[in-house]
């Protein structure tokens, strides 16, 4: 395959009772209870951005803060090639998947603060908290893998 991979951050945002912030994306709305309808935070890097700046500014534009520390940074770039329906098509047809740096967060603020419509086309339109056990089930099949990675390597930072 001749396509490259998107360079992406992605956030794990744990509250203070150990829960993770996921999101229902917006094009998929009766997804309540489906494979796929939910994820993190993730997003692309613009070229020369330090990973973690992108990771908070991502963060603050897809659920509308950023009062988080980062934690921990996923030692390895975690990567997904695209399913053969979704090249060409997802990503402009420009890459095959996307190669991801994952972060651990601490949420430093309250639910109010996350705030789904201050982006004009928010990519989100309901979030919850989620155990990290549950994360696996809530992925695309094409994404489980690295879910189950992050729900077994971030497993420290529920407690």
């Amino acid at each position: 395959m001749s396509l490259p991979y998107r360079p992406n951050v992605g956030a794990v945002l744990f509250n203070a009772d150990g829960l993770i912030l996921v999101a229902r994306r917006a094009d998929m709305p009766n997804a309540e209870g489906a494979a796929g309808g939910w994820q993190l935070p993730q997003g692309g890097v613009d070229s020369g951005e330090d990973l973690r700046a992108a990771v908070l500014r991502e963060l603050e534009e897809e659920v509308g803060t950023a009062k988080a520390e980062i934690i921990a940074e996923h030692p390895e770039w975690l990567t997904y090639d695209l399913p053969p329906e979704l090249l060409g098509k997802a990503f402009k047809g420009k890459y095959r998947g996307q190669t991801q740096k994952w972060f651990a967060l601490r949420f430093l603020g309250t639910d109010a603060d996350i705030r789904l419509d201050l982006d004009p086309h928010p990519e989100f339109d309901a979030w919850r908290w989620a155990t990290l056990a549950e994360l696996p089930a809530m992925a695309v099949p094409f994404k489980r893998a690295i879910y189950e990675r992050l729900a077994v390597d971030f497993a420290a930072y529920a407690a």
